[in-house]
């Protein structure tokens, strides 16, 4: 049986949470922008300062890109590895910001700023949470805590996987927290499990030196035709991945895995709410069984010829498309990528190049019958007052396979998003009293695993 200490009040944890609200501030207005290579050893260095004054030892390894953060503190039987990122995503377009990205912002209810949700906040809470249990515990921490920071998270994690591989030693622990969690509009607590893997790709196609005149096109190919084809020839109209082979490998869900989601409340009338989402694939039934459990291709962007204002009778040389595939456990981000050039191959389309983007990334997922969730779930219904769901899969990736591969350690995912957080997007926000409960669930959290058996 798990055991729960008390539940801290507003008026314990007032000064931990202002104190993490004034470093969020901070840690926000350092522009780390990893796509651009911006302010990130800047960053690194205050992440460091924060985790130095609170007693860890923190050591520093030079990544691809920015440099990578392992740091310890504490003592007791039970180890918890953290794993967080201090690099954000580009603020672009800034033009639909409300106020400055990078100055955090009070609205209402709400703070705006980039990265004050992914990942910052996520950081600044944990790191406050271990303020208030130490404070509890005579200045002491009662438990071990190994934190994994890197700064190359919203470029794929290039450095990581062999970074965790190479340290899987220091990386040993009865659980990992990992760097993103979500809360409903209701206050429900939402569990994540797992992380699908992510291959992003360019599709290229040229026929020409130079663009030609329209008239031509009866006679000279028209590359966003065959694009167009070409993309059309990789899935279905129910959003089925069509290259032969691309499902061999998919791994089955487990009973476990098939009963979390059974449990799982409709999910369509949120996004319809929040995004006005006119068009779903599947049916609504589906809806959850394939965010989970469901391999997709993504087209992101499509590229080339004439896009300003009126009309101009053009034949385009060359154009591309930006696709991303989002892969479920055992399939293999590499054998994908030969997948799809066969395929390409096969159906006419060997000119046109494939360009792989970034660094590819396994999916990943911990059983729900962990007992190192057992605790997570009971300190998150202790905190929240009701029981969380319990998502075997986020949609989204992440470099989690290192962790289950090399360390082996079971991964749960809880934090202080929300629907209509905008990450990634214009407008990127936490809501106040979510933090709060973010730093409240920390303190529960980190002493129920010190003190449980």
């Amino acid at each position: 049986m798990t055991f729960l200490p008390d539940l801290p009040s507003d008026a314990d944890l007032s000064p931990f949470v202002e104190a993490g609200l004034r470093d969020l501030a901070a840690l926000v207005a350092l522009e780390s922008v990893s796509a651009q290579h911006r302010m990130l050893p800047e960053t690194a260095d205050a992440v460091t300062r924060l985790l130095e004054a609170e007693g860890f030892t923190v050591r520093r390894f030079p990544g691809e890109v920015a440099p990578v953060l392992l740091a310890e503190a504490g003592q007791g039987p039970r180890t918890l590895l953290i794993y967080n990122h201090y690099d954000v995503q580009p603020e672009s377009p800034l033009e639909l910001w409300d106020s400055p990205p990078f100055a955090l912002t009070e609205r209402g209810e709400r703070l705006y700023g980039r990265g004050i949700s992914d990942d910052k906040g996520e950081f600044v809470s944990r790191l406050a949470a271990l303020r208030a249990v130490k404070a509890r515990n005579g200045g002491q921490l009662p438990l071990k805590v190994r934190w994994l920071i890197e700064g190359e998270e919203e470029i794929g994690s290039p450095s990581l996987a062999s970074f965790v591989e190479q340290h899987a030693g220091d990386l040993k622990a009865d659980g990992c927290w990992w760097e993103f969690g979500s809360i409903t509009a209701d206050g429900t607590p939402q569990l994540f499990l797992g992380l699908k893997g992510i291959v992003c790709l360019e599709l290229r196609c040229r026929v020409a030196d130079s663009d030609l005149h329209s008239s031509l096109g009866a006679v000279v190919d028209n590359p966003l035709w065959r694009l167009a084809a070409a993309v059309a020839s990789l899935r279905d109209a129910s959003g089925r991945v069509t290259i032969p082979g691309f499902h061999d490998d998919v791994r089955p869900p487990s009973e476990a895995d098939l009963q979390a989601v059974a449990a799982l409340p409709e999910a369509r009338t949120p996004l319809q709410d929040t995004y006005r989402v006119t068009r779903f694939l599947g049916e609504a039934a589906e809806h959850q069984h394939r965010s989970n459990f469901m391999p997709v291709l993504n087209v992101n962007g499509f590229h080339g010829g004439y896009g300003d204002a009126g009309s101009k009778t053009v034949l385009p040389a060359e154009g591309f498309v930006k696709l991303d595939f989002r892969l479920v456990p055992d399939q293999d981000p590499a054998r994908v990528v030969a997948l799809l050039r066969a395929h390409l191959e096969a159906q006419g389309f060997g000119d046109i190049e494939v360009v792989e983007l970034e660094s590819h990334e396994h999916s990943g997922r911990t059983s729900p019958d962990e007992p190192f969730i057992a605790t997570v779930r009971s300190a998150l219904e202790a905190v929240y007052g009701t029981a969380p769901q319990v998502i075997p899969s986020s949609g989204g990736s992440g470099p989690i396979h290192p962790f289950l591969h090399h360390v082996g350690v079971p991964v749960a995912m809880m934090g202080i998003g929300n629907v209509g957080g905008r990450v990634h997007a214009p407008n990127e926000n936490i809501l106040r009293r979510d933090f709060v409960s973010g730093v409240r669930f920390g303190t529960v959290f980190l002493e129920a695993l010190a003190q449980g058996e």
